[in-house]
């Protein structure tokens, strides 16, 4: 097990990891790389990736604990149980093709917000702080479902990620019929 967390810098994870404990590695991914690999759009996101580097269970949502299940509905322990089967050998992976049609893979306009947060990240990073919240502003435009991208650009323009301005976007976001977190269907 790895757990990744997304952040802009080792010390905005730095607590979290330190408060968890956890007994595997646990690394820090400032450029969002492994969202753009994975299509991840939120977090937490879970992906089961075999011992030869095959996904074996798609991008989902899952916690490790029911602190959040007030505001998500999902419990911790069946996700748990099926991940603790699936790594004894008592339950088998979900087939290749099932799979896939699980998987969710990136729109064109998903990729162009990506590439958009890119820029700004690299933009804000060398000090043209205006110029990149015109670009995280685009990104969010194209993926609007994409809270990895509207959440991570927060800190990039002084906004607190878990304050008023998240909290009323989420709102608008939920309001308008849209889930906050979309677990697979099995």
């Amino acid at each position: 097990m790895i757990t990744v967390a997304l952040d802009r810098s080792d010390d905005d994870a730095r607590p979290w990891i330190e408060t968890a404990k956890p007994t595997h590695p646990s690394l820090i991914d400032t450029r969002h790389v492994l969202a753009d690999l994975y299509n991840i759009v939120n977090v937490p996101t879970i992906l089961w990736i075999d011992e030869v580097g095959r996904m074996v269970r798609p991008n989902d949502v899952a916690f490790g604990t029911d602190t959040f299940k007030h505001i998500t509905g999902l419990e911790a322990a069946r996700h748990l149980a099926a991940l603790r089967a699936w790594v004894r050998g008592e339950a088998p992976a979900l087939p290749e093709a099932r799979v896939r049609t699980l998987q969710s893979l990136p729109t064109e306009a998903d990729q162009q917000a990506r590439a958009e947060f890119g820029l700004g990240e690299w933009l804000s990073a060398n000090g043209r702080r205006e110029a990149a919240v015109r670009h995280f502003t685009r990104a969010g435009e194209l993926a609007p479902h994409d809270f990895t991208i509207r959440r991570g650009t927060m800190p990039m323009r002084g906004v607190d990620p878990m304050g008023p301005e998240f909290r009323a976007m989420l709102g608008e976001w939920v309001k308008a019929g849209n889930p906050y977190y979309r677990p697979l269907p099995e």
